[in-house]
C-alpha cells in the first residue's frame, strides 16, 4: 500500500494512493501495522488534493555518516556506534513544499536518505526483530546548514530549521528489504547523488535497535538512515528531486524568506 496523508476543505485526511486516485481511509489507531485502515468510500482525484507528509511524527531519528562514501567525503572516521541527532516536527513538510533558505546560513545542503516510519510502539527491540516494528518507508530530504555543523556536536541546531525535513510522498508499505534500494537525487534534473543501501555502514534494523535502547518509537515517528556521498547546497530557485525505488519522487523548491 502506498500510504498518503493530504488536505482537503481545510481537513487532514489519510489515503491510499492507486496510480492518480485517493482512496480515503479511516486515521491510523496506536498500531498502524495490525490496526485494518478501513476505507470509507471516499475517493479523491491526486490533483484536486494538497499532499502533505505522508505521516506526522512526534519526532525525527537521524543518522549520520551512514554511508562509506560519505564519511569520506566529509573526511570523517566511520563510527564505532551509529551517531544519532533529532529534527523536530517543525521541520517536516511534504513534497512539492518550499524549502524556505533561512537568513542565519550561507550554505543549505541537501541529503538524499531512505526514512523508515514505525509503526507500533517500540522500546528496547532487538535487531533481530525490528523490522515487525516498521509500517513502511519514505523518500526523506536531511536538509542541512552547513556553515551550522561544526565537526564536532551541535548536528541538531544545523538541522532543524523549519521547512528542512521534507519526507514523501508516500509510505510504501510493501518493502520488504531495505537494504536492496537505490537512492537517488537530482538537482534541478542533474543526478547529483546515487547508492544502493546496501551501501549502508548499519542496517535499519541495526538503527532501531540502538534507538529504541534509549527512547520509546511512536506510531509514525520516522528514522532517516544517512546520506550518500555528492551532497552539494542549494539556492533559491534550485529544485530538488529525491526517488527510491518503489517509493516515487519527493520534489521541493527552495525559496528566500519572504
Amino acid at each position: 500500500m502506498k500510504l498518503v496523508r493530504f488536505a482537503v476543505n481545510n481537513t487532514v485526511k489519510y489515503g491510499e494512493l492507486i496510480d492518480d486516485v485517493i482512496l480515503e481511509l479511516n486515521e491510523p489507531g496506536s498500531d498502524w501495522i495490525t490496526d485494518d485502515f478501513i476505507k470509507t468510500g471516499q475517493e479523491y482525484a491526486v490533483s484536486g488534493v494538497a499532499l502533505l507528509a505522508p505521516c506526522h511524527p512526534s519526532k525525527v531519528i537521524c543518522l549520520g555518516l551512514n554511508y562509506r562514501s560519505h564519511a569520506e567525503e566529509m573526511n570523517f572516521e566511520l563510527p564505532k556506534k551509529p551517531i544519532i541527532f533529532m529534527k523536530p516536527s517543525t521541520s517536516v513538510i511534504g513534497t512539492d513544499t518550499d524549502i524556505v533558505y533561512p537568513e542565519l546560513s550561507n550554505r543549505v545542503d541537501y541529503e538524499s536518505e531512505l526514512g523508515a516510519v514505525i509503526g507500533r510502539k517500540a522500546f528496547r527491540v532487538s535487531k533481530e526483530n525490528a523490522l515487525e516494528y516498521v509500517f513502511g518507508y519514505t523518500c526523506a530530504n536531511d536538509v542541512t546548514a552547513r556553515d551550522k555543523q561544526p565537526k564536532a556536536g551541535q548536528w541538531t541546531y544545523a538541522k532543524s530549521f523549519d521547512t528542512f525535513c521534507p519526507l514523501g510522498p508516500v509510505i510504501e508499505t510493501a518493502i520488504k528489504n531495505p537494504e536492496d534500494l537505490v537512492v537517488q537525487g537530482y538537482l534541478n534534473n542533474v543526478l547529483v547523488q546515487e547508492a544502493p543501501t546496501s551501501d549502508h555502514y548499519f542496517t535499519v534494523a541495526e538503527i532501531i535497535e540502538f534507538v529504541s535502547a534509549c527512547m520509546t518509537l511512536l506510531p509514525g515517528d520516522v528514522i532517516l538512515t544517512g546520506t550518500p556521498s555528492g551532497i552539494g547546497s542549494l539556492n533559491p530557485g534550485d529544485q530538488f528531486e529525491i526517488k527510491i525505488d518503489g517509493i516515487g519522487s519527493l520534489t521541493n523548491r527552495v525559496v528566500k524568506r519572504v
